[in-house]
């Protein structure tokens, strides 16, 4: 293993919305990802999501409540919470989940990303 410079890999890659795996933690993976726009409401019902923002800003949607985070905060929603990240511009952020969380939870459709793709 050797050390993963963190602007250097979200360079590879421009599209928003399709996480790129960097890294494991016994069985989490380390994603990175560039959002941009809506995504669609869902839920992860088996496990909790951490987002952390490296760069930018974005908000993540409940039912009941909006949270912004900001470059360097992070939440975690708890798993079977429905929820809806956005960011009005081009935000870079960091997930921590379980191997093989579909990105759009049980909700499949054209932001469904492709699962394990490594930079």
């Amino acid at each position: 293993m050797s050390k993963i410079n963190l602007k250097e890999k979200l360079s590879l890659f421009s599209e928003h919305w399709s996480p790129k795996v960097i890294s494991e933690l016994n069985d989490y993976q380390i994603k990175l990802v560039k959002i941009k726009g809506d995504f669609v409401w869902h839920n992860h019902s088996e496990t909790d999501e951490l987002f952390l923002v490296i760069d930018g800003e974005m908000k993540i949607e409940f039912k009941d409540k909006t949270v912004e985070l900001n470059k360097g905060e992070m939440y975690v929603v708890p798993k079977g919470v429905e929820h809806r990240p956005y960011a009005e511009n081009e935000c870079e952020i960091m997930l921590i989940e379980p191997k093989d969380v579909v990105n759009t939870g049980e909700k499949e459709n054209d932001l469904t990303a492709s699962n394990d793709v490594w930079i």
